[in-house]
């Protein structure tokens, strides 16, 4: 029996680009179908604009992945800051896929408090649902980011801390499995280098980097929903998957969507928060960390949770994005592999309205 056969799957934050994608995999039924797939967040315009989505997907196709999806697809308003509202959704839950996030960096840097009140206030309130109702809710999936590691931003802060939250979970709800999923920059979602890139270049340029050093570790969406499910399937309790994925220098990223067109590329400074490099495990992590195929396991550190420690560790140094860089040719690879590089010609097109240009620049 697959993991997620029959379960009731909630989705906070989902309906960003990983949540949307992470639907879509669920609906195939490669974990097994779920019974209900609950679409937790507090933007009603993107609910309702995902809805509508899923309905064309389901009168243009007579694909059996979309045909049930409207029995299956359950759409929530609500807010994990909220503790009543997030202790109301996980009654009737099996499995958690906390995705809500405050992740862009300036924006935490400017207003940190509104990243500790989603990042960690929203974990800790999951958590204090599920061990004061006593919910028996099997797996709870914390989504982090390469920031988490060696922070020096307050994305980075918040996010360490909601995965120091979700594992030491692991005591405080003993009938409930809490592990984490920690990756870098994901292609082509929301909010995200390549869509800044596409806007700049379907304005006309000037594209702008920060750095002409910078580095960061590049995965797809569906390579991100590979680390989420792994974790379900063969995680142990407190484990922080990591997955094995190339990194790329910024500029190169920034050359290979320009392409032929005669645009400028303007260094533009660090912004508040940023790293010149990002590490997905560091030094320290090293010692606790072990192979799991096409991804890595950091194992908790907490005595408590360490029967289900591996002895033999993968790791002698830190897993930094400025070790294996790409070349520029496979970096123009990976993004034509994801189909992320724009046709010739393409710019700014004054005619179409602002909203379908957004969409556009964000799908």
């Amino acid at each position: 029996m697959k993991q997620l056969h029959g379960k009731r799957v909630l989705i906070t934050g989902g309906t960003g680009s990983l949540g949307k994608t992470l639907v879509k995999r669920l609906l195939t039924g490669e974990m097994g179908m779920p019974s209900k797939i609950v679409v937790f967040s507090r933007d009603e315009a993107k609910q309702f604009f995902m809805r509508l989505e899923f309905q064309k997907l389901r009168a243009a196709t007579d694909d059996l992945i979309y045909r049930d999806s409207e029995q299956v697809l359950d759409f929530r308003i609500g807010d994990v800051r909220d503790y009543g509202s997030i202790a109301s959704v996980l009654r009737s839950t099996d499995v958690v896929i906390n995705a809500a996030a405050m992740k862009q960096v300036p924006t935490c840097e400017y207003f940190p408090y509104e990243a500790v009140r989603t990042n960690i206030n929203g974990a800790e309130n999951i958590v204090r649902a599920i061990q004061e109702h006593t919910f028996p809710i099997e797996t709870v999936v914390g989504v982090s980011t390469d920031k988490a590691c060696k922070p020096v931003n307050a994305m980075g802060m918040t996010k360490a801390l909601q995965e120091r939250i979700f594992i030491q979970a692991n005591m405080r709800c003993p009938g409930t499995r809490f592990v984490c999923v920690r990756y870098g920059n994901v292609l082509a979602s929301r909010g995200s280098v390549v869509p800044f890139f596409h806007d700049q270049i379907r304005q006309g340029g000037p594209v702008t980097i920060t750095t002409s050093d910078m580095t960061r570790f590049l995965l797809s969406l569906n390579a991100a929903v590979d680390t989420i499910f792994a974790a379900i399937r063969t995680g142990f309790p407190g484990d922080i998957y990591v997955p094995r994925v190339p990194s790329a220098r910024i500029i190169d990223v920034a050359t290979a969507l320009i392409g032929n067109r005669s645009i400028e590329m303007v260094v533009t400074g660090i912004r508040p928060g940023e790293k010149i490099h990002e590490s997905l495990v560091s030094e320290d992590e090293a010692v606790r960390t072990v192979d799991r195929g096409p991804w890595y396991a950091i194992q908790p550190m907490l005595t408590e949770l360490a029967s289900n420690v591996e002895r033999k560790n993968t790791l002698t140094k830190e897993y930094s994005s400025e070790d294996d860089v790409m070349t520029p040719e496979e970096t123009a690879q990976m993004l034509k592999a994801n189909d992320l590089l724009l046709p010739e010609g393409e710019f700014y097109n004054a005619a179409v309205p602002v909203g379908a240009q957004e969409q556009e620049i964000l799908r």
